[in-house]
């Protein structure tokens, strides 16, 4: 399976410092051009540019000219090149995209799609992180989620067997 990430997910993951759980889950992670824009732009968090700018080898950065597409015209470039990039390394791809007109978009067009909050729930799920620290760390952060989800989350966590 290729894993293309789009810019929410790895600016979060890189302020909570769990990033490494994309090498860890999924091997390699494909990075449209895009996205490592917005991500070094001035504004983007000082952690998120440095990280940005020494991506390790597990982190494929892509090239790519998005052609006029009135699916795509609505969303921002990275989210927008993340979506064409995928539609061109079909069949077998996972969208790490946390906009929900991506999300839209992405599934209308066949795509699994997967964000943060997915990242962070597998890998709990599969020992890697602690749901619980990194949901707290998330929330120092400007991500935005419902209390409702958060709560689900955690009940799903303390439903874990071994989990007390």
């Amino acid at each position: 399976m290729i894993v293309i990430a789009d810019a929410s997910p790895l600016n979060y993951l890189v302020l909570i410092g769990h990033v490494d759980v994309l090498h860890q889950m999924y091997g390699r992670v494909v990075v449209p051009a895009g996205v490592l824009r917005e991500l070094t732009a001035p504004g983007a968090p000082s952690s998120v540019q440095a990280w940005m700018n020494a991506t390790p080898d597990w982190v494929e950065v892509r090239h790519v000219d998005v052609p006029a597409d009135s699916g795509l015209d609505a969303l921002d470039e990275g989210e927008a090149e993340a979506i064409f990039l995928a539609e061109r390394l079909r069949p077998s791809v996972l969208l790490i995209i946390d906009d929900r007109d991506g999300r839209r978009e992405a599934a209308r067009r066949g795509f699994a799609t997967t964000g943060t909050l997915g990242v962070i729930r597998d890998a709990s799920g599969r020992g890697l992180i602690d749901l619980v620290t990194a949901l707290d760390r998330l929330g120092r952060t400007t991500f935005r989620v419902s209390p409702a989800l958060l709560k689900e989350l955690l009940e799903r966590e303390r439903g874990r067997p071994g989990e007390s």
